[in-house]
């Protein structure tokens, strides 16, 4: 059911009796118990402090009862693959029965076989089959999200999938940022060329990327750089062709193994290099000065059964700030649910509680651009956040399959 704002209610008002999470308002250190009040007018943040503090200009306006609930920034899942045709459930019984992914991808499966699921979909259907699976992710607090494109590889489809994200956005009330990911796989019609991936890699360039940029489809650009996918030649051809077009660059980075495509990606300046699994320190080391940040996709490791961490520590000891996101694809990630990712974060690579929290918010904001607008909960940023019936922070991170969402306010409407 898409959001109508015609139906919607307001959220300007005084919000009180809120509890905030540490690090969700950095400008205020009200302790734990405090009874703070959240002021919205116009759908923006006009205050924020504790109750006792309130300005009498304040006083008469509408009120919003929290309950004493916690409040945190809204959640961003900021690396998604959310519109796809079909599903791989296949090749998930595949990989049990022993198969690698790259033993998947040679038999037929992996990217191309959403590709041709993908191409066949008209965008109505496209719609209609992302739309559920974005109203779970809101249902969780979710408030921005990210969508690539990357399962149509040919204009017409990479423009339809774009197409779908943007109308999302406007259905749902939801930040969506998209991203081009024509250089995701080669497409069929390329393969068993001699020069198939460079010619293809020029299409991406030379065509695809400067008619969707001129529609107003992509707010950024990836590259799978991979083994099985693009060389770390063809995702600097793409880079410095984003880069022309002023447009910033993300990457799929070290996956698989150790490319060398985060330090190729901060010389560019990247949002972000997302995977990293086998990231080394002169990456790291990269993306520090570059201020890139390291999205930590916790669903792909554990659905591929990985058993090489990614560098949690020496991230940690150089300041590169950590994201966490659910990396929902229908191969290797079916993840609905951000808080999920949380957990698995600080459960199997080891982040705090309040590491794990930035990374939904603060930092994942960051690896999308959104760090003026999304994030935290700040005087003048649009009024994006969520209320949840727990009693401490770490609830979030500690329960899951749960649903501990109480209000969202998204967009300066509450949901």
């Amino acid at each position: 059911m898409t959001s109508d704002a015609t139906s919607l209610s307001s959220a300007d008002g005084l919000w009180t009796g809120l509890r905030l999470a540490p690090g969700a308002a950095p400008a205020f250190t009200l302790g734990a118990d405090a009874n703070a009040v959240i002021v919205v007018q116009q759908g923006r943040i006009h205050w924020i402090g504790d109750a006792a503090a309130l300005p009498a200009a304040y006083a008469g306006l509408a009120r919003h009862d929290g309950g004493g609930a916690l409040v945190t920034a809204g959640l961003i899942d900021c690396h998604t693959h959310l519109v796809y045709g079909g599903q791989r459930a296949n090749e998930f019984a595949m990989r049990l029965a022993g198969a690698s992914y790259e033993e998947v991808t040679k038999a037929g499966g992996g990217i191309v076989s959403s590709v041709r699921a993908t191409r066949e979909a008209s965008e109505d259907e496209l719609f209609a089959s992302a739309a559920p699976r974005l109203e779970a992710l809101l249902a969780e607090g979710v408030c921005a999200i990210e969508i690539k494109s990357g399962y149509g590889l040919a204009l017409a489809h990479e423009r339809k999938q774009l197409r779908v994200a943007r109308r999302l956005g406007e259905a749902y009330g939801v930040t969506v940022r998209t991203t081009f990911l024509g250089a995701h796989a080669l497409p069929p019609e390329y393969a068993g060329r001699p020069n198939g991936s460079s010619e293809y890699t020029d299409l991406v360039c030379r065509e695809m990327m400067p008619t969707l940029a001129a529609e107003g489809l992509i707010d950024a650009v990836d590259v799978f750089c991979e083994r099985i996918a693009f060389s770390l030649e063809e995702t600097e051809r793409v880079f410095k062709a984003a880069q022309a077009l002023g447009l910033p660059v993300k990457l799929h980075a070290e996956q698989l193994s150790d490319m060398g495509g985060s330090e190729l990606a901060a010389r560019f300046g990247a949002l972000s290099c997302d995977h990293i699994e086998h990231l080394p320190q002169a990456g790291i080391e990269a993306m520090r000065a570059a201020g890139t940040v390291a999205v930590l996709l916790p669903g792909a490791y554990y659905t591929l059964r990985d058993t090489h961490l990614p560098p949690i520590e020496a991230l940690r000891a150089a300041g590169v700030p950590m994201a966490v996101s659910t990396d929902h694809n229908p191969g290797t990630s079916p993840a609905l649910s951000l808080l999920l990712m949380v957990n698995m974060a600080c459960t199997l690579f080891r982040l705090t509680v309040p590491e794990a929290l930035a990374g939904v918010t603060v930092h994942a904001a960051r690896a999308l651009g959104l760090q003026d607008t999304h994030g935290v909960i700040a005087v003048g940023l649009p009024a994006n956040f969520v209320l949840w019936n727990v009693r401490e922070a770490a609830e979030l991170a500690y329960w899951f399959g749960g649903r501990p969402v109480r209000t969202v306010v998204r967009q300066g409407w509450i949901r």
